[in-house]
């Protein structure tokens, strides 16, 4: 039967008593590949040689104490878990070792083996959650940051800048918009460059609950407050403690909930549904809608206090139609997206389905493009997305808009047009190769073939 090797997690045991050194070892090198050190030098060469998962110290040692061998630990590319030991404890050294950096603290007048174990695997598994979290922050950061808000046009531009600025700050945003304008993407992006990033987005959409079960969703309820509630619940609030609270579609919530979200707004404290008890959150809020709320509150609908207090800063995303020279851009990285996703080789427009692409007018804004680009990699039947790929509107040309059109004679063959968009695309992009080929969805190295072929080398 084959056996499987399985590596054990190595530790190192640093005390300057052998008995103590030699009885730690055999107790737990069931577990772990121990190794040993008699003081802060001799052990502070071995963690520069080797990748220790754990460092297991005594307080007191010769010449430099544990804890200060644990700080230059900690400073290592990959430092250990580390846990300090002492026969001198008291409460005072162990809540300074753990600011100082100390995963955990065991006194050695106490210390049982199968406590020890316990702490040294719980400490192992913290550390291990805390590098998934990383690198799952690096992933979402890379799925929803800002650079995902493809932009070439200055509207965009303007508004990638007003994100920088305001994300490092505590202001509470007030995001404008029609529907499919990646408001929510703008509030992970400012989340994702914020001080808060390392703890929870959460996001909550204010249209689809009633009042009462909005109420009970942001805010909490104790357990019989109305018909239903069998338990204590906590709400959004509670749950985006230290991050953010994103509320989509803000222009929808009724009175009753204004009211609270001005309260919050202005004091940081809250009730649960059914209950008395004052509650705090540190959260920053960020709204968003496709109303005009400033004819809401003329209409009496939104309270005009919190309209005030939502846009401490106020940021509008313009509709695709009015970022015309964003569609190539967004285009290909959709492309880019979906080919990877369904596993086609496809990497291209045509210059008839790019023209058709840019003839249209998008109302329901990135978020149609991107769903007409997946529906055309997903029927393409060869390496560039063709007219025939695109959804029958785009084809149609059912909501074609003549002002956004950069080619505009009929009469043209398909090489004559591809040739304009080319030409007009590298000057629009200053004679950058790279810009002009993402602007026209296509790499740069079919860029360089075409130029070749239409005889635009010294373009």
């Amino acid at each position: 039967m084959k056996t499987e090797n399985i590596t054990k997690p190595l530790l190192l045991i640093v005390d300057d008593e052998k008995p103590t050194r030699d009885g730690l070892r055999a107790a737990l090198e069931g577990h772990y590949e121990v190794w040993v050190a008699e003081d802060a030098k001799a052990a502070m060469t071995l963690l520069e040689q080797e990748n220790f998962q754990v460092l297991l110290t005594d307080f007191r040692l010769p010449q430099e104490d544990g804890m200060k061998l644990i700080l230059r630990a900690k400073s290592l590319a990959k430092p250990p878990v580390c846990i300090l030991m002492t026969a001198y404890g008291s409460e005072e050294l162990a809540v300074q070792a753990m600011k100082d950096g100390a995963d955990d603290y065991i006194a050695k007048g106490r210390l049982q083996i199968d406590e020890l174990e316990m702490r040294i695997s719980r400490a192992l598994r913290q550390q291990h959650l805390e590098v998934e979290n990383a690198v799952l922050r690096q992933h979402l950061s890379a799925k929803f940051g800002l650079e995902n808000a493809v932009a070439e046009s200055p509207a965009m531009k303007e508004v990638a800048e007003m994100v920088r600025q305001v994300a490092p700050t505590r202001a509470s945003v007030l995001l404008l918009g029609e529907s499919g304008t990646g408001k929510e993407l703008m509030a992970r992006a400012i989340h994702q460059l914020s001080p808060r990033a390392s703890h929870p987005l959460v996001p909550v959409h204010c249209a689809a609950l009633s009042p009462t079960l909005l109420e009970s969703e942001l805010f909490g309820h104790e357990k019989g407050a109305f018909t239903g509630a069998h338990e204590k619940r906590i709400g959004r609030f509670e749950q985006a403690q230290g991050g953010t609270l994103f509320l989509d579609e803000i222009g929808e919530i009724d009175a009753t909930v204004q009211v609270k979200l001005l309260r919050f707004l202005g004091e940081r404290t809250f009730e649960r549904v059914g209950s008395n008890k004052t509650l705090t959150a540190d959260v920053r809020l960020i709204a968003a809608t496709n109303k005009n709320l400033q004819e809401e509150v003329k209409a009496g609908k939104f309270r005009d206090d919190l309209y005030f207090r939502l846009r401490v800063v106020e940021i509008t995303l313009p509709p695709l139609r009015q970022r015309m020279e964003d569609i190539p851009l967004l285009a290909s990285a959709f492309l880019r997206e979906f080919a990877s996703e369904n596993n086609k080789k496809v990497n291209d427009f045509t210059p008839d389905a790019l023209e058709a692409l840019m003839n249209y007018a998008w109302p329901g804004n990135v978020r149609e493009l991107r769903t007409a680009v997946e529906h055309a990699v997903v029927l393409s039947r060869g390496e560039r997305i063709s007219l025939r790929d695109l959804p029958p509107t785009l084809r149609a040309g059912g909501t074609a808009t003549g002002p956004a059109r950069w080619i505009n004679q009929p009469d043209l063959t398909v090489a004559e047009a591809e040739k304009q968009l080319i030409v007009r695309s590298l000057k629009e992009a200053g004679g950058s190769r790279t810009l002009a080929a993402g602007k026209l969805g296509m790499s740069r190295r079919t860029l360089h073939r075409k130029l070749h072929s239409y005889h635009l080398e010294g373009f």
